[in-house]
């Protein structure tokens, strides 16, 4: 019987987490430019 590869477990499981954090940060990034864009405020 093969064993399982844990090392490819692992390795899904790291870029699946990266993609999850760098689509955080760019809704965080998105959200903060239409704060700015919005409020007269900021433009000072």
């Amino acid at each position: 019987m093969a064993k399982p590869n844990y090392s490819y477990e692992k390795r899904q499981k790291e870029l699946a987490k990266k993609k999850k954090q760098e689509e955080k940060r760019k809704r965080k990034q998105g959200k903060k430019d239409a704060e700015s864009s919005d409020d007269p405020r900021a433009a000072e």
